[in-house]
């Protein structure tokens, strides 16, 4: 897919949308790279209720955790997350499904999912992953190998591009489902606790 070039202040502007919806959560950076944007931090999936006057929201019901996305515009070009429940899946694709393009990837890992799946959203390619313990970075980087070195010496918004770009390549051969059957592959699966037994 081709991206026209676009001044920072323009490549920002879906992650400045989110901000000011309130859709940004724990937020570890969100910084123009190039033409493009990346964000690393949560991204909100159900909103908490309206807490004051103000219309400020009580923290969220549902996040993806450990986001890891990046954006031309008013697209999602990636985004990459952690589900605790497939449940989260159909009002996470509600909210920012509008936002992908023929040309977006999403690689979701989701702690209760039978099996690894993909399947296509909105011309999106959709990858799930089961993953009961873990970070998203490191499992991202996983798949296709990529170590410190691959990163030296580059921002952290420059990171996410390389990561993308490599992940970009790697075209895993998995049978494509429908969504509905995808919603389907459910199991009891929860995410490993940390810490003292």
């Amino acid at each position: 897919m081709a991206i026209c070039h676009l001044p920072a202040k323009e490549a920002a502007m879906l992650y400045d949308r989110y901000e000011k919806d309130q859709l940004l959560f724990n937020m570890n950076f969100k910084e123009a790279v190039g033409d493009k944007a990346a964000y690393r931090g949560e991204l909100v999936v159900i909103e908490g209720e309206i807490g004051d006057a103000q219309g400020r929201r009580n923290a969220p019901k549902a996040v993806l955790k450990q986001g890891v996305s990046l954006a031309a515009g008013d697209k999602l070009v990636f985004l990459s997350g952690s589900l605790d429940q497939l449940d989260l899946l159909e009002p996470l694709l509600a909210k920012y499904g509008p936002d992908f393009t023929e040309g977006t990837r999403a690689i979701l890992f989701v702690v209760n999912v039978a099996k690894q799946v993909l399947f296509d959203f909105n011309g999106a390619s959709v990858e799930l992953i089961p993953l009961q313990d873990g970070m998203t970075w490191n499992e991202l980087a996983d798949l296709i190998g990529y170590e410190k070195e691959d990163f030296k010496g580059q921002t952290a918004s420059q990171k996410v591009v390389t990561l993308v770009d490599g992940l970009n390549s790697r075209k895993p051969k998995l049978d494509k489902l429908t969504l509905a059957e995808v919603m389907g592959l459910a199991t009891d699966a929860k995410r490993e606790a940390r810490g003292a037994v």
